[in-house]
């Protein structure tokens, strides 16, 4: 009962398929191998445009990287106070952009909103000296709270940056998860909502270690190579990252994955709140769940092999109250997730 995070599954088989397919021989290196050129054919293909693509290994390089074309060390990057890349990656995103600013806003389970991005940019004003000058947005989706923003969101806070002369970045370490819940195209969700970069994750939903950042607007990937570069993540054997990618796309797996981690986050939140005792906080719109569960059922279900974690309550909609015995936890499901694993935990908790 692997609830922990879609980070403990493995490697899918078509992705281990395609790792073994393009291991022996020689290819060049640094990505200038054939692999890695057809991959960013896929990837342009993939979302209907010329765009410019750089595959990175971890998603706090991509997120971090990506962050770092588009500000500068008197920057500032508007995104939500829960936001992964001010929250959970130990300050790389300031690093790498040589001390820009991740500036926390509100938002109800993991979103900005116009009027949150309208405070933030009365809070850190242009051109003004004293403040770190506002240079793009970051929005995640999926959400830290497994939420996702619409088409009309997404669009309605890029116009609201793009009028500002600001980027919009989005973090996509769920992006599957997203799109197949919205039933879109990844064109749909970023660059024709007005997304200027993304950052591509596929580790979360099979892959090994295959991130990628891709470049809708191409001024500002001008001398990525060199950050990229600088930063560690050009690697020799580049062809072992490409190869997950060809694994990953074909015959949309990464699809099928992403359904089916929705899937079993579905059932299990649809156990939960059957339940008189638990019940989830937040939609359950990717693969991610919520809830609120008595302490000594999780500690119960703990001691049985369920490994999850808890979840800070601050978080909460102000309405939400937890009473002392009560906990909030996060349970992640992914594309190793099982119906039987599920009613398991369902069945060990007194669902």
């Amino acid at each position: 009962m692997f609830f922990a995070s879609d980070n403990w599954a493995g490697a899918s088989d078509p992705i281990m398929n395609a790792l073994a397919r393009h291991t022996d021989g020689f290819e060049p290196a640094y990505g200038e191998s054939s692999l890695c050129d057809s991959i960013e054919t896929q990837f342009q293909t993939l979302f209907e445009t010329d765009c410019s693509v750089f595959v990175v290994a971890t998603g706090t390089a991509a997120n971090a990287l990506a962050l770092s074309a588009v500000t500068g060390p008197a920057g500032t990057v508007f995104c939500h106070k829960d936001a992964h890349i001010r929250v959970d990656e130990c300050g790389a995103p300031e690093f790498l952009t040589s001390g820009a600013r991740m500036w926390g806003l509100d938002g109800k389970f993991g979103k900005l909103t116009p009027r949150a991005l309208e405070t933030g940019f009365q809070e850190v004003p242009q051109g003004v000296v004293h403040h770190g000058q506002p240079s793009a947005i970051s929005l995640s989706q999926a959400t830290e709270w497994g939420t996702i923003y619409d088409l009309s969101e997404i669009n309605t806070l890029s116009a609201l940056t793009h009028d500002k002369g600001l980027a919009v970045h989005m973090d996509g370490a769920r992006f599957a998860n997203a799109m197949v819940t919205l039933e879109t195209t990844p064109a749909e969700m970023t660059w024709k909502s007005g997304v200027d970069l993304l950052s591509f994750g596929a580790t979360k939903n099979g892959a090994w270690c295959a991130e990628a950042v891709v470049f809708f607007n191409k001024d500002y990937a001008r001398d990525f190579i060199y950050r990229r570069k600088r930063a560690g993540h050009l690697f020799s054997k580049m062809r072992f990252v490409a190869a997950q990618f060809e694994g990953y796309f074909e015959n949309n797996h990464w699809l099928d994955n992403a359904r089916h981690a929705n899937a079993m986050a579905t059932k299990l939140a649809e156990g939960l709140d059957a339940t008189s005792f638990c019940r989830t906080v937040c939609p359950t719109q990717a693969n991610e769940v919520f809830a609120v569960i008595p302490k000594k059922l999780a500690e119960k279900a703990q001691s049985n092999g369920a490994v999850f974690h808890d979840w800070p309550s601050l978080g909460l909609d102000g309405k939400e109250r937890l009473s002392e015995d009560e906990g909030l936890y996060r349970l992640v499901c992914s594309f190793r997730s099982t119906e039987a694993e599920i009613d398991r935990f369902l069945n060990e908790i007194g669902a």
